[in-house]
């Protein structure tokens, strides 16, 4: 387990089986305030089900950020071709601030770069504000075209890991 030494309450762990229905919740709860700016195919995609986290779980690590025993955020790696696609990224409303995301990315990109990949990327909505800053102050950029998720629109930001970390 990792420690912060700002936020030494705040861990970060490898999510397991047991924790898809945690995880399912915690993804649901974190979008629920967005849920009508997304079309019900867009949503249901955001928020998934425990057996589609199980699914996922079988793509890819899932890491799981909670302090004590309570679950405040999450995201998922899956390998695409010669890169990291980051995906299912969720901090609670109650635990934004408190710099789970940025941990969270952190995780991800150092990940990535002890399997030796140097390039990352997610997709995002347009109305995602807060994490659109998030991610380009932790140097993603968006690249160009437009793409849609089950007619809600989506674009895409990349980040090159550094040679060193």
């Amino acid at each position: 387990m990792q420690r912060d030494k700002m936020l030494p309450d705040i861990q970060i762990r490898l999510a397991v089986e047991q924790d898809a229905a945690a995880i399912t919740s915690l993804l649901r709860q974190s979008f629920l305030e967005y849920e009508l700016l997304y079309t019900r195919g867009g949503f249901a995609a955001t928020t998934p089900d425990a057996a589609q986290v199980l699914a996922r779980m079988r793509e890819g690590p899932i890491w799981l950020a909670y302090r004590d025993l309570d679950p405040l955020g999450t995201v998922a790696a899956v390998v695409k071709e010669k890169s990291i696609y980051i995906r299912g990224m969720a901090v609670l409303p109650a635990a934004r601030g408190l710099k789970v995301g940025a941990r969270l990315l952190q995780q991800v990109e150092r990940w990535a770069f002890g399997q030796n990949f140097q390039r990352l990327f997610l997709t995002t909505t347009p109305f995602l504000h807060t994490a659109i800053r998030l991610y380009e102050n932790h140097g993603f950029q968006r690249v160009d075209g437009v793409q849609d998720l089950f007619g809600t629109p989506l674009f895409t930001m990349e980040k090159i890991v550094p040679g060193k970390f």
